[in-house]
């Protein structure tokens, strides 16, 4: 089956020439070559390369340069600034770039948290009309989210992580682990929208279990039951979880797992994603 990770990031070191905004947790970069590397020594054949928001907001030039030196192994995602009188503008040009996928709004600091916000849902609008899921980052505004997908019904929401807030480096959440899928029924309230799917992304980090993370799959299998394997996209969330785990042990539990059959587990890992988005890679890993 074709394993396609549905978030992973790529950047270089800070420099005046493309200075970064803040310091994410993780390596002084992680290239291109780095990710594909990764990628290559455990069979994934493509990713859905997310531009690091932390380090270069909504500019997308470092993402766009790793997807030109290795065509076909990556879809781009752009972060958009909803506040932008402009963002409609933007959303069309960067649709018409080869290799751009979709659109990030992250739903945090100056994004309005009101679900009629003109400047979010212009942005829902004209993505809807070139044909563009957005990634929403919307730990923390669940419900918010669920008016904007009644809202916006031809507008594809993606769900980035679950929609539960994760741990950046160990230890991971020191509650229950039953409490770190808390928001997990705002989640599953989402589940009405047919408009709406999740991205089952760095969900290892939120177990209390050594590898393989066996206590994740209870909350998981609430996930699949409600949303259904069609709308789930498996993904590690490379770098962030760099400090918990390594890129290997993102892949491996949900290869491995017998908690699902193995057409859903075509479907979680890659085949979902590849209808949702309308991209696949041009070839196999290696």
């Amino acid at each position: 089956m074709m394993i396609i990770d549905s978030q992973v990031h790529a950047y270089e070191r800070d420099h005046p020439g493309r200075p970064w905004a803040a310091v994410l947790t993780g390596p002084d970069a992680v290239t291109g070559d780095d990710m594909v590397a990764a990628m290559d020594a455990v069979g994934v054949d493509g990713a859905l390369l997310v531009s690091a928001f932390t380090m270069y907001r909504y500019d997308a030039s470092y993402a766009l340069s790793v997807q030109k030196a290795h065509p076909g192994r990556f879809g781009v995602i752009k972060p958009i600034d909803a506040n932008d009188p402009g963002v409609a503008d933007t959303i069309a040009d960067w649709a018409g770039m080869d290799g751009t996928v979709a659109i990030r709004i992250m739903m945090a600091g100056d994004t309005s948290t009101d679900p009629d916000d003109p400047g979010v849902n212009r942005a829902l609008a004209a993505a809807a009309k070139h044909g563009l899921p957005v990634n929403l980052l919307c730990w923390d505004s669940l419900q918010q989210t669920t008016k904007l997908a009644a809202k916006n019904p031809d507008t594809m929401l993606v769900i980035d992580h679950l929609g539960i807030r994760q741990p950046f480096e160990p230890p991971a959440p020191t509650d229950p682990p039953t409490d770190s899928f808390a928001a997990l029924p705002d989640l599953l309230a989402l589940a009405q929208y047919d408009n709406v799917a999740v991205k089952i992304s760095g969900a290892c980090t939120l177990s209390h279990d050594a590898y393989p993370y066996n206590d994740i799959w209870d909350p998981l299998c609430r996930i699949f039951d409600a949303f259904g394997f069609e709308r789930c996209l498996w993904g590690t969330d490379w770098t962030r979880a760099v400090k918990l785990l390594t890129y290997e042990q993102g892949v491996q539990p949900f290869r491995l797992t017998d908690r699902i059959s193995d057409n859903d587990r075509a479907a979680l890992m890659g085949q979902s994603l590849q209808r949702i988005y309308n991209w696949s890679p041009s070839g196999p890993a290696g």
